[in-house]
């Protein structure tokens, strides 16, 4: 069982920059893949970037050149750095942990809001 919680989500303005945080719990924190999905209103939900446990990483079309997932095992924690952000960024994350394309466990999201 792994306990996912979101936190630095918010509104920004266009041009800004957030970071993303997620604590992870329950689990060998080191050992599992991490990533992040997004979903914005009335869209599908979209995969933004992922890290393995041995730190590569893999970014989503979108998130490319702008973003930067990392992890500190020793907090048990994964972050998002965004930066450059665009209203079409507008949504709400997601941390999940499973492979990249099959989550096992989820978070409960963070809305981050890009706007002037």
């Amino acid at each position: 069982q792994v306990q996912l919680v979101e936190s630095g989500g918010g509104l920004v303005q266009p041009g800004g920059s957030l970071r993303l945080s997620c604590a992870a719990s329950g689990s060998i924190f080191s050992s599992k893949d991490m990533g992040w999905y997004r979903q914005a209103p009335g869209k599908q939900r979209e995969w933004v970037a992922f890290i393995f446990s041995g730190g590569l990483t893999a970014y989503g079309d979108s998130a490319k050149g702008r973003f930067t997932i990392s992890r500190d095992n020793a907090k048990n924690t994964v972050y998002l750095q965004m930066n450059s952000l665009k209203p079409e960024d507008t949504a709400v994350y997601y941390c999940y942990s499973g492979r990249r394309t099959a989550a096992d466990y989820w978070g409960q999201g963070t809305q981050v809001t890009v706007s002037s």
